[in-house]
């Protein structure tokens, strides 16, 4: 389910920009700013999704966005000016990185509730190499049938796969509500409903969804930028290109080390570690040259933002239990997708004023560092005496 997101993440709708900007004869602007309204509409959805998985389950609402995720995908393969690519991008972005992206992380956490950590951090692995799949296989079937037939076979592969695990591959998973795994959080309480206003009171909240939109930012930011990022470094686009293998390496093997943690540490300790090296790894971008420090900086920036993304999935669970999982996963997803659409344009703009990408690298590496301090001193929530939605 994770894998098959692909089509709707940014890496697997990077390969179809070029053919779009040449069959549509529209500038590649105009293509970032459609791609950039559709993230941000389709962020707004997230919310919903997410209150849906608590009230219908995990099969029904599985089933409607993998769904709506298809026809979106002939929606913009069928697109013939900005409008409707916008359009597409909506549906693409709520359903496809948005809302299959958090079902499949939610869907594991609903259904197991021993090293729940552990196995988030394999769901996120496996789903993330799926994922990094689809750029390569994509690129090869643009090429041999054209990116409008290329859209409507992702389509056909959603529909195939996906509808079936929803209707038959997850019998007897229900909704967070009817999942209750009667674990108590670490403050002992029993795992019934949060209310969402009594959440987002809580400092370990902002905590939490801070790390994930900030994280999200910044290497959206640079990853998006990176083959002219590393270029001022003095790396050529091919170097700067293969820089993405060490990043996938080193996130898949980080988002099993940190989910695994998440049942032998407090999240809040983690993501304090995750923060802390994004923000160091920001900060040496200066001495990054060709060969090995290269390497380092991929590794370390891919480890970092496959740590944080792995610790959220496990921290709110073990904070606030999986009774309100979908409709606080869907508020925080909807933070997180919205970050990565604000980050490209924010470096962009900052390189135009000042004419290097150093100067604003190192003031988003304050915005990690300041999640890093603030961590540690996130208190433990308590949950409200009979709380109940």
């Amino acid at each position: 389910m994770l894998a098959l997101s692909g089509p709707g993440q940014t890496a697997g709708m990077s390969v179809f920009v070029d053919p779009i900007i040449a069959d549509l004869d529209v500038s590649r602007s105009a293509v970032s700013t459609a791609y950039m309204i559709g993230t941000l509409a389709g962020a707004v959805a997230l919310p919903w999704i997410g209150r849906a998985v608590d009230r219908f389950g995990v099969r029904v609402v599985l089933s409607a966005v993998a769904a709506a995720f298809a026809v979106f995908l002939v929606l913009l393969a069928a697109a013939q000016g900005l409008v409707g690519l916008t359009a597409g991008f909506v549906g693409a972005r709520a359903m496809g990185q948005g809302g299959m992206t958090m079902i499949a992380t939610t869907a594991v956490a609903i259904g197991v509730t021993r090293n729940r950590g552990t196995a988030v951090g394999v769901t996120t692995a496996v789903g993330t190499a799926g994922i990094s799949l689809f750029p390569l296989a994509t690129e090869r079937l643009i090429a041999a049938v054209g990116w409008r037939e290329a859209f409507v076979a992702e389509a056909a592969l959603i529909a195939v796969v996906v509808l079936p695990i929803a209707l038959w591959g997850l019998r007897g998973l229900g909704g967070a509500r009817g999942a209750g795994d009667g674990e108590p959080g670490e403050d002992g309480g029993a795992a019934e409903a949060w209310p969402l206003r009594a959440i987002v009171r809580t400092s370990m909240f902002w905590v939490v969804s801070s790390a994930v939109a900030i994280s999200g930012l910044v290497t959206t930011a640079v990853f998006f930028h990176q083959v002219s990022v590393l270029g001022e470094q003095g790396l050529t686009p091919v170097e700067a290109a293969a820089n993405f293998l060490p990043q996938t390496l080193a996130g898949l093997l980080a988002s099993l080390a940190f989910a695994s943690a998440t049942d032998r540490f407090p999240p809040k300790l983690l993501i304090c570690g995750s923060m802390t090296v994004t923000a160091a790894t920001l900060a040496l971008l200066p001495l990054v040259g060709p060969g090995w420090t290269a390497m380092a900086y991929g590794a370390s920036l891919g480890a970092a933002a496959a740590g944080a993304r792995a610790v959220e999935a496990a921290a709110f669970p073990f904070y606030y239990g999986t009774a309100s999982l979908g409709t606080l996963r869907g508020l925080t997803q909807s933070i997180a997708v919205g970050s990565t659409a604000v980050g490209p344009l924010l470096l962009s703009a900052g390189r135009d004023a000042f004419g290097s990408y150093a100067p604003v690298v190192l003031m988003l590496a304050v915005l990690p560092a300041l999640v890093a301090l603030a961590a540690p001193f996130a208190r433990t929530p308590s949950r409200p005496a009979g709380a109940r939605v």
